[in-house]
């Protein structure tokens, strides 16, 4: 399907194409260009315009430039614009303007992807879903995924994040969703931020985009709640486990690899599963039916549906390492929940392990904790704080990554304390000495400690088969 002509391209952007072409999708990235693209060529620590001869060697429809590339023929494919991402941002605006899609925007300091995710699949089935295959949450990323809609989509789910005040507002302008949803307020980035309160009024700047008569969607369970609830338009349900809720948790029990939950809403008990254990994606689950009601969705299949998710690589996935063929029942279970950390992700990450069973009965809980960034004044206090949370009488070894998490290190008692390093390089280099047979060990820190290159390593240690 054609996603861009040039005539309408140019008609969006308010740029020039000297020849005419058809693009059947967006891309940023020669390594994942696809042939019929639009390359767009973003400046990042490389300029995109470097690549535009390799995009269209590659068989991209056109690129998307600010001026005409070295080795790049003057009628080659191109659509010239002042600034490309400026452009980009035009293509988003064009796209949402034409698109009859229930938009459902997500915001949070917290669990984003992994709702977005949740809400593709239970939408699935009740016409064409449109969402971003990553998280493309930022300046550049919210009008790159409206700029890949399909005009036939029938739902369209936008993340949008922040790291700094201000940034949010704009980009729900830009998304303009009929529903939009903020799963928890929690302290992440405080380096920005002065306190957890400014993080709260910077994700209520969603609801700046919301169309008229949409819905707000907010936690109620939340020491913000109540400075949310003032800043969300009329329209605003809530969620959590508090008895005012309007979509309210009622029980979440957890096993090795999935969760059973049962909610209530106007009176009506809700059943639900998900395909990994943990209350916070319980929450999750709920706040995700309540988006797929207000936009339209039949709730008993959305809740259905929501069997079929599991979380994906690096925010929770569960593998069970197999360490001998001959043996299938001896190896690793392992929690991979690398991606990125908070304070928040981590607590709730803990309290997955601590209720996990480890595959044998002398295997160890383990925890491989790796710096959460962003946290400014507090943060020598955040990460030594975790020594002390509830889920840690239930983990055998703790191993830590990072300045930051030394901390925490010397906070353990001693008998908890494995190893600590400065990088993630260092203990992937030694995968034997963080676990054995018969442990399950869950990995998570912020995205720039690398604690994917821990979680390959205890993964090559056998053949690894991801539970579902």
């Amino acid at each position: 399907m054609t996603l861009w002509t040039s005539e309408d391209a140019v008609d969006a952007t308010g740029g020039t194409s000297a020849v005419a072409w058809q693009a059947n999708g967006v891309s940023i990235d020669t390594r994942t260009l696809e042939a019929g693209d639009m390359f767009v060529a973003l400046k990042d620590v490389r300029d995109g315009h470097d690549f535009v001869a390799q995009a269209l060697a590659n068989g991209a429809a056109c690129a998307l430039v600010s001026r005409i590339p070295d080795g790049v023929p003057a009628d080659a494919p191109l659509l010239v614009v002042d600034d490309v991402l400026s452009g980009l941002e035009a293509l988003g605006h064009a796209a949402r303007a034409r698109t009859k899609a229930k938009v459902i925007g997500v915001t949070g300091s917290v669990g984003k992807t992994s709702t977005k995710e949740m809400l593709r699949t239970a939408l699935t089935g009740q016409g064409e879903v449109h969402a971003a295959e990553k998280s493309y949450n930022n300046h550049w990323g919210v009008p790159l995924t409206l700029a890949r809609m399909p005009k036939n989509s029938d739902f369209a789910v936008i993340e949008i994040g922040m790291n700094h005040p201000g940034e949010i507002s704009p980009l729900a302008k830009m998304a303009r969703p009929h529903v939009a949803m903020i799963t928890i307020v929690a302290p992440a980035h405080l380096e920005a931020f002065a306190s957890v309160e400014d993080i709260a009024r910077e994700k209520a700047a969603i609801f700046d985009g919301l169309e008229r008569g949409g819905v707000a969607i907010i936690n109620a369970d939340l020491p913000t709640s109540d400075l949310l609830r003032s800043l969300a338009p009329h329209n605003c349900q809530t969620f959590g486990e508090t008895e005012r809720a309007d979509w309210r948790l009622l029980e979440a029990t957890s096993g090795d690899a999935s969760t059973v939950c049962r909610a209530s809403h106007a009176g009506d008990i809700l059943l639900f599963k998900l395909g990994a254990p943990g209350r916070h994606f319980a929450m999750n689950g709920l706040a995700c039916l309540a988006a797929a009601h207000a936009a339209g969705a039949d709730l008993g299949r959305a809740a259905v549906a929501l069997s079929d998710w599991a979380p994906p690589s690096g925010r929770g996935q569960r593998r069970f390492i197999h360490l001998d063929a001959a043996m299938p029942e001896q190896g690793i279970d392992l929690f991979d929940d690398a991606y990125n950390a908070n304070p928040a992700s981590v607590g709730a990450a803990l309290d997955v392990l601590a209720s996990a069973t480890p595959p044998a009965a002398a295997g160890r809980r383990v925890a491989i904790l790796g710096d959460m960034k962003e946290l400014g004044e507090t943060q020598d206090a955040l990460h030594a704080g975790f020594a002390t949370h509830p889920a840690m009488a239930e983990i055998q070894q703790v191993h830590c990554v990072g300045p930051l998490m030394r901390h925490l290190y010397e906070a353990l008692p001693e008998a908890k304390q494995g190893l600590w390093a400065a990088t993630s390089a260092e203990l992937a280099g030694s995968p034997l000495a963080l676990v054995r047979a018969g442990d399950v060990v869950m990995a998570k820190g912020s995205l720039s400690m690398k604690m994917a290159l821990i979680v390959d390593a205890i993964t090559n240690l056998g053949q690894s088969v991801a539970d579902n």
